[in-house]
């Protein structure tokens, strides 16, 4: 009687000598055909070369990008895959960098991009970023709300959620109620994942809300409200300083040549710059100065070289601000 273990096992040859090639091999590691016929004998699978070579011619005709070498590289090695070891290393280094992922989380995604390389390339991976003393997100569940969000915008549903923050204890606090909202789109901000929602208590603008400090997100059967405006991501998020929600003023800025580039890394490259004298630009943004604060703070680290032009009353604030802590130094 056959061993019937044996014959699927046969059947599947060509499927794991795909999958010998794809791990064991790159550019730099090669198989020989003992060695395949050796690796094929481990998951109980008997070869001969005529058979695997064919197999092999089969799977560069299927797209798989398998060269033969010579010499001291003789052997077989899959050469091409759909990411190049520098992009997963890019990959693993936004992974590990998220403070939205926790530590968990964040292991398992490396380990998971290794396997779209050989296992050479994949140990490089998991020693490519090492992050001391990092801040990581605590939120084991955050995958099943990012999914959940991902799908009401797909299905242009509303959802509803709890919405929490920590106090002295670090003990989780609830707000009042489940909040009900219209997901409009997932931005990454500050190493931080925020969902934009059309909030229907705050309808005159859209509302950003952690989505690390959200829990037991729903997906409702209600249509989303969405907003009569079109949404740029873009331009909404360079309006925004730390995420505060609030409509958006147009702020004119006085400021030194030599702060240029801070402000195209912040604005972008489509913002207008006139020259004003040899040494100084005005410019004028977009800001959401409802809660100016943060705003504040990034104009802050320049010093004498910004100075807020427009409007008066975000200038006079500023003043005030700038006394206060002053004061409160002395």
């Amino acid at each position: 009687m056959p061993d019937t273990a044996k014959t699927t096992n046969q059947r599947l040859k060509i499927l794991y000598v795909y999958k010998i090639l794809t791990e064991q091999t790159d550019e730099k590691h090669t198989i020989s055909m003992p060695e395949l016929i050796a690796k094929l004998e481990e998951y109980g699978i008997s070869a001969a070369r005529k058979a695997l070579y064919e197999d092999i011619d089969a799977l560069r005709a299927f797209g798989l990008d398998i060269v033969s070498g010579r010499g001291s590289n003789s052997g077989y090695a899959v050469v091409g895959r759909e990411f190049e070891l520098p992009e997963l290393k890019l990959l693993a280094d936004a992974v590990c960098s998220a403070r939205f992922l926790t530590e968990h989380k964040a292991q398992r995604l490396v380990e998971k991009l290794g396997k779209l390389a050989s296992v050479h390339e994949a140990s490089q991976l998991r020693r490519q970023v090492y992050i001391a003393g990092r801040t990581k997100e605590m939120n084991e569940r955050i995958y099943i709300t990012v999914d959940a969000i991902q799908r009401a915008i797909s299905e242009r549903k509303q959802i509803s959620f709890r919405y929490f923050r920590y106090d002295l204890r670090k003990h989780k606090v609830y707000r009042e109620s489940t909040r009900t909202c219209t997901p409009i789109a997932l931005l990454w901000s500050e190493e931080r994942y925020y969902l934009v929602a059309n909030y229907l208590k705050y309808p005159d603008k859209l509302t950003n809300f952690r989505v690390d400090r959200m829990e037991r997100t729903e997906v409702l059967d209600e249509p989303a409200i969405l907003p009569e405006e079109p949404f740029d991501p873009e331009e909404y998020q360079n309006a925004t300083f730390s995420m505060f929600s609030g409509k958006t003023s147009i702020v004119k800025l006085r400021l030194h040549n030599d702060l240029v580039n801070p402000v195209i890394d912040r604005f972008g490259k489509d913002i207008v710059i006139h020259p004003d004298g040899e040494a100084h630009f005005i410019v004028s943004i977009p800001v959401k100065a409802e809660q100016p604060q943060p705003f504040f703070g990034w104009l802050f680290q320049f010093g004498t070289q910004a100075e807020i032009l427009e409007p008066d009353e975000l200038r006079a604030e500023y003043h005030r601000t700038l006394t206060e802590v002053g004061a409160m130094h002395q």
